[in-house]
């Protein structure tokens, strides 16, 4: 079979005019590939029986594996149910066993020979580096769930083990306390290898990286695959750094849904404060992640009905202006209270943060919830006690800009502008005419159930045209969707509570939330396992 391959090859160099430097490159590499074949000897192991070829696996290749930085540590129990299932492959030069930027199905260990780490950017390749006996690549797009950065080469005939990522996975699940030392190896070696570092995941005053800091450096990271294991095996979901930051505070200000999901189905405290009073929600509106903020809200405000009221006054007590609009976009309740009764305008007042407490009283805040006296002035008294005095004039100029800025209602029928329409403070989106036949009035999609909840099977949902009011909002939903509208919560797609009409948009898409909805939200069990 060899004589014959050689032969065809030197009958295509001499059709083709090859010259002799490329007749013994393909001759070598014919020669090499032959010798591969015949070195790699999977098929005869596969005619022993499964005893024999458990020893031979053992004696072979257990000496090579436990020295593999992935397994250092790792029982030899893990060992062996490994190593009984790689397969022992000879790979001549120049082949690409795993190609950059694609998903390879199997990790390889290197027993004999190099294999180069290539980085190609759209125009050269670059060795980055070079890989012998003990190595192993693959594990990267194994454990973290995305493509490789680079693609690996041999640049000798090398003699390879290869795993299947599923049979990796599947070890790591079946044996916990081992899965928890590979984790912490591959997290260990992407620190001191991959030019990372702790502090630049999480920031000054990490704490000691031991087994919990993994916790918070994969949460970091973003990899909710690694996250699921650790806490799976018995970490702690709540673990802090030295600076009281939680998984859950790390992966909202990164807004990393997908690791705040974990956490969340891992029963993680999302009312925790770091030592600068942060919560992750907080972390989460604070960096304008609106979704993971959105989910974090729903979950808190099950355990903490005041949860709304607490980031709102959080938010006015640092005079943070921006945060404050995020949330009334997000359609927080302007006079929600905290767990102290305090409102986001008295606490703005208190802590004498001027622009904040204008901002809020324009937008709706009560000023009697407030506890603001006519002259501007607060009348409680200690600590929220208002430091900031607004003249009576003042006061009543916000309260008239405040009216006319209030949107005007209009009625299905008929389709005419109460009187002041002509002001121009109509709401946005809303005709204030029917004159021409090409006018509409804006329509919304109306569905059952929480967003978060929906799938492909739920019940579909109705298109109604929009009405001027919530009563009438509520009454056409309930009898659309025979629900009982009265005591449903109405969210937007992200999650929102909507609790106004003017808010609502053209082809905007609502969702009526029952009790029920919110309990089997709250009980996580959308998030079980699959």
């Amino acid at each position: 079979m060899q004589r014959n391959s050689i032969r065809a090859a030197s009958s295509f160099v001499g059709r083709n005019h090859l010259p002799p430097r490329l007749k013994q490159q393909i001759l070598a590499y014919m020669c090499l590939k032959f010798r591969a074949e015949s070195l790699n000897q999977q098929q005869l192991m596969d005619q022993l029986p499964k005893s024999i070829c458990k020893s031979i696996c053992e004696h072979l290749f257990v000496p090579v594996v436990k020295d593999v930085y992935l397994f250092r540590g790792v029982s030899r129990e893990m060992l062996l149910s490994l190593v009984t299932k790689m397969k022992p492959e000879y790979i001549p030069p120049k082949e690409d066993v795993i190609v950059q930027n694609e998903a390879p199905d199997d990790v390889y260990v290197v027993v004999s020979g190099e294999v180069e780490v290539i980085l190609f950017d759209g125009i050269y390749e670059q060795v980055q580096a070079t890989l012998g006996a003990r190595d192993i690549f693959g594990e990267v797009s194994a454990l973290s769930d995305r493509a490789q950065a680079f693609t690996f080469r041999t640049r000798t005939l090398s003699q390879l083990l290869r795993l299947k990522q599923a049979t990796l996975k599947e070890a790591m699940q079946s044996r916990p306390e081992d899965s928890v030392v590979v984790i912490k190896n591959f997290l260990k070696h992407q620190v001191e290898m991959h030019g990372m570092k702790v502090e630049d995941l999480l920031g000054d005053n990490t704490g000691e990286h031991d087994d919990d800091a993994n916790v918070l450096t994969v949460a970091a990271m973003g990899n909710s695959g690694l996250l699921e294991d650790l806490l799976r095996a018995g970490k702690d979901a709540d673990v802090g750094d030295a600076k009281g930051r939680t998984a859950l505070h790390i992966a909202a200000s990164k807004g990393y849904e997908d690791c705040v999901l974990v956490l969340l189905k891992h029963a993680c405290n999302v009312n925790i404060r770091d030592a600068q009073g942060n919560t992750a929600m907080w972390n989460a509106i604070a960096a304008g992640h609106h979704k993971t903020f959105n989910l974090l809200y729903q979950f808190g405000r099950a355990s903490n009905p005041r949860a709304g009221g607490d980031v709102m006054c959080l938010a006015a007590r640092r005079g943070h202006l921006g945060a404050l609009q995020e949330l009334l976009k997000l359609g927080l309740d302007v006079d929600s209270e905290d767990h102290d009764g305090a409102t986001a305008l008295r606490v703005a007042m208190a802590e004498g943060h001027a622009d904040a407490a204008r901002f809020l009283i324009l937008n709706g805040a009560s000023v009697d919830k407030a506890s603001l006296d006519d002259d501007g002035s607060g009348s409680g008294s200690g600590s929220g006690a208002a430091r900031l005095a607004m003249s009576p004039t003042e006061l009543r100029e916000l309260l008239q800009k405040r009216e006319l800025g209030h949107s005007i209602t209009i009625h299905d029928s008929p389709a005419v502008v109460p009187n002041g329409g002509s002001s121009g403070h109509s709401r946005p989106g809303r005709l204030q005419s029917t004159s021409s036949d090409s006018q509409r009035w804006p329509r919304v999609s109306v569905y059952k159930g929480h967003p978060f909840l929906r799938n492909r099977t739920s019940e579909a949902g109705k298109l109604i045209n929009l009405p001027g009011t919530m009563e009438e909002f509520r009454a056409i939903v309930g009898e659309k969707l025979k629900v009982d509208a009265e005591k449903a919560l109405i969210v937007s797609d992200e999650g929102a509570e909507i609790d106004s009409i003017d808010v609502i948009r053209d082809n905007d898409k609502l969702f009526m939330v029952t009790e029920e909805d919110l309990r089997r939200l709250a009980s996580m069990d959308w998030l079980s396992c699959e």
